[in-house]
C-alpha cells in the first residue's frame, strides 16, 4: 500500500502569523492534527501539530498571542505519494514525528499520519467526522 492510499487530502494551510488559538480552532473544525504553515517570506513549508500547541499551553504561553511560526517545525521531512507505507513509517520512526507532508511536483497534496498508516495496516475504517451541533 502507498502513501497516496493512506494520506488525508484535507490539507489545512495557515500563515506564520496565525495565533495558536486560531490554528487550533481550524485544526479542530477540520478534524486534523496538523497544519501546514506557508511562509511567503521564506518560500518554505513548515508544520504545526497538535503536540506543538499542547507544549505551548503546558509551558503557560498564551495561545491568543503565540504566533504559529514560533512553534512550527521548519526542518520537515516530506513524503511522496508513491512511497510505501513502510517507507513513511520508517521516516516517522527515525525522525520521531507523527505527521508527514506529502508533496507532488513540489506542492502539498496531503498529510499522512501514524494513525492513517495504522488504519491501513489493520483495515480499520476512518471514522466519520463529527457534526457541529
Amino acid at each position: 500500500m502507498l502513501v497516496r492510499d493512506a494520506m488525508s487530502s484535507v490539507v489545512l494551510t495557515i500563515g506564520p502569523t496565525h495565533t495558536l488559538r486560531q490554528a487550533a480552532r481550524l485544526m479542530s473544525a477540520r478534524c486534523v492534527g496538523s497544519a501546514i504553515v506557508l511562509d511567503p517570506d521564506t518560500s518554505g513549508l513548515g508544520i504545526l501539530t497538535e503536540r506543538d500547541v499542547l507544549n505551548s499551553l503546558g509551558a503557560g504561553q498564551d495561545p491568543d498571542h503565540e504566533p504559529a511560526h514560533a512553534h512550527t517545525t521548519s526542518d520537515v521531512v516530506f513524503a511522496a505519494p508513491q512511497w510505501t507505507l513502510d517507507e513513511a513509517a520508517r521516516a516517522m520512526s527515525h525522525g520521531g514525528f507523527r505527521h508527514l507532508i506529502v508533496l507532488d511536483a513540489g506542492d502539498p497534496v496531503g498529510v499522512v499520519s501514524v494513525r492513517d498508516i495504522i488504519r491501513c495496516w489493520t483495515g480499520a475504517r476512518r471514522p466519520a467526522p463529527a457534526l457541529a451541533g
